[in-house]
C-alpha cells in the first residue's frame, strides 16, 4: 500500500487555477492512455501557453505572438498585421508576388484608376430603382443668359475697342458668338458706328469691315438695317459730342450699301418721311457719294482711307514725300504736324526724318535749309518725332550719303553743316549729336 500511494503522489499534479487533480492521462487517436512523468510537464507547459495566447488573443487581435521550442509565447517586433508591418513588409504571406502594390497602384479606396486611363460609357441599368426612361432622350446644355442694356455695354464695348487695336474681325465674330445677344443684336453696329464717330479714320475704317464681316455670320441684313434706323434717331444726341457726325453716318450708309449689307432701295425709303435735320444731311451725304460712285467712278470702298500700319510703304514714302513738298510750299508748320498725325505711322517717323534731311541735300540755298530745321525743332518739342525716330533718321542718312553723293557731289558738306544746325537750334541734343557721329564713323568703315 505504501508504494501504491508514494506512486499515485508521484503521478499527481494540483492545478488550483483549472480545478483539475488526479491522473494525467494523455489522449492518443482518440484513446486515453497513462503517460510518462516528462510527457506530462511538457504537455502541461503547453496547455499553459495555450490558454495564454487564448487570453491575449481577445485583446490583442493581430498582434504577432508564437511559441519557442521550449513552449514560451514569443511577440514578434513588427506583426505583418500590424499597419506598420503592411507599410514595411508587402509580400504576400502565402510566399507569392514581388511585393508590389495591387492593380499598380490603381486600387484602394477613393482611387478612380492608373493616370490616363479612359472608361467606358456605363451602360443604364433599365431594372434600376432609380432608372427613369424619359431621361434617355434628355440633351443637356450650358444656357446662357441673355444679357441686359447694362450688361451689353460693359461687355461688348472692350471687345470693339481691343478690335481697334488689333483689327482682328474674326476674333470679335467668335466672341459675339459666345453671349447671347437675342434682342439686342442690332445694338452692336450701333455701339460700334458711335465709338468710331468719336475715334480716328483708320478705326472707321475698320468698323464699316467689321460690320460687313459680321453680316451673315452673327448677324443679318435686318439688325443692320435696325442700327441704322437707330443712328439716324440718335443724330441730335451724337451731334453734341462729334459735330461731324451727320455727315459721317451717310458716309456709313453709302459703305453699307456698296459693301452690300444695306438695301440699295434704303435710302430711298426715307424720302418724304424724315423731319430730323441732321438725319435728312446724313441721307443726303449718302445719296451724294453713291451718286458720284455711279456716275464719276468714285471708290466707296477706299472712303475711309486705310490706317498708317496697312498700307504699303511705296504708298506711305510717297505721301510723306508729299507732305514735305506742300510744306515747303506753304511753310505751315502746324498743318504738317496735323497731316503727319493723321498718317498714323509713329513707328515710320524715321522715314519722314530721311527724306526731310535728302531734300536739304538735295535743294539749293539756305532757304529749305531753314524750313526744314524749323519743322523738325517743332515736330521734336511737341514729342510728335521721337529721340528714337530722330536718331535713326539722321543714321539712316549717313548710311546712305555714299550713293547720295553720287547724285549730291557736295552732299558730304552740306550735311555735316546740317548736323551743326541741327545740334545749335535744338534739333538734337548732345548725347544724340555723339551717336550720330559715331554712326557716321561706322558707316565709313563700312564703306
Amino acid at each position: 500500500m505504501g508504494k501504491k500511494s508514494e506512486q499515485d503522489d508521484s503521478y499527481q499534479f494540483g492545478d488550483e487555477e483549472n480545478g483539475l487533480g488526479g491522473n494525467i492521462d494523455d489522449k492518443i487517436n482518440g484513446n486515453w492512455i497513462s503517460a510518462p512523468a516528462g510527457t506530462v510537464h511538457e504537455a502541461r507547459l503547453k496547455a499553459k501557453a495555450k490558454r495564454r495566447l487564448r487570453k491575449n488573443s481577445s485583446r490583442d487581435s493581430g498582434r504577432g505572438d508564437s511559441l519557442s521550442d521550449n513552449g514560451d509565447a514569443v511577440r514578434s517586433a513588427a506583426p505583418p498585421t500590424s499597419p506598420k508591418g503592411r507599410v514595411l513588409d508587402r509580400r504576400s504571406r502565402l510566399g507569392k508576388g514581388r511585393g508590389l502594390p495591387k492593380k499598380g497602384g490603381a486600387g484602394g479606396k477613393g482611387v478612380w484608376g492608373t493616370p490616363g486611363e479612359v472608361y467606358d460609357e456605363e451602360e443604364v441599368d433599365v431594372r434600376d430603382p432609380n432608372y427613369d426612361e424619359d431621361q434617355e432622350s434628355c440633351v443637356y446644355e450650358t444656357v446662357v443668359l441673355p444679357l441686359d442694356e447694362e450688361a451689353f455695354t460693359k461687355t461688348v464695348t472692350p471687345i470693339v475697342q481691343e478690335y481697334f487695336e488689333h483689327g482682328d474681325a474674326n476674333e470679335v465674330a467668335e466672341l459675339l458668338g459666345e453671349l447671347n445677344l437675342s434682342s439686342m443684336r442690332s445694338d452692336v453696329p450701333l455701339l460700334a458706328v458711335s465709338l468710331a464717330l468719336e475715334s480716328k479714320a483708320s478705326h472707321r475704317e475698320l468698323t464699316s469691315r467689321l460690320l460687313s464681316w459680321l453680316c451673315g455670320r452673327v448677324l443679318t441684313r435686318s439688325d443692320i438695317e435696325n442700327a441704322f434706323h437707330k443712328l439716324l434717331r440718335e443724330l441730335p444726341d451724337l451731334v453734341l459730342d462729334t459735330p461731324t457726325a451727320p455727315q459721317l453716318v451717310g458716309q456709313f450708309i453709302a459703305r453699307a450699301v456698296t459693301d452690300q449689307i444695306l438695301t440699295k432701295n434704303y435710302i430711298e425709303g426715307y424720302k418724304g418721311r424724315v423731319d430730323c435735320e441732321h438725319a435728312r444731311a446724313a441721307l443726303d451725304r449718302a445719296a451724294v457719294l453713291l451718286k458720284m460712285s455711279r456716275e464719276a467712278g468714285l471708290r466707296i470702298d477706299n472712303l475711309w482711307g486705310s490706317g498708317g500700319g496697312q498700307r504699303p510703304v511705296n504708298q506711305l514714302i510717297k505721301e510723306v514725300n508729299l507732305l514735305l513738298q506742300e510744306y515747303v510750299l506753304s511753310g505751315d508748320t502746324v498743318e504738317a504736324e496735323r497731316c503727319l498725325r493723321e498718317l498714323e505711322v509713329p513707328h515710320f517717323h524715321h522715314e519722314f526724318v530721311y527724306e526731310a534731311i535728302v531734300m536739304v541735300l538735295e535743294s539749293k540755298g539756305d532757304k529749305t535749309l531753314q524750313m526744314i530745321l524749323k519743322l523738325l525743332k517743332s515736330l521734336f518739342d511737341s514729342s510728335v518725332i521721337t529721340v528714337d525716330q530722330m536718331r535713326r533718321g539722321y543714321e539712316r542718312v549717313y548710311m546712305d550719303i555714299v550713293d547720295i553723293n553720287i547724285d549730291v557731289p557736295c552732299a558730304y558738306s552740306i550735311l555735316e553743316h546740317f548736323v551743326d544746325k541741327s545740334f545749335s537750334t535744338g534739333v538734337i541734343d548732345h548725347n544724340l549729336s555723339h551717336e550720330i557721329v559715331f554712326s557716321r564713323l561706322q558707316g565709313l568703315k563700312h564703306c
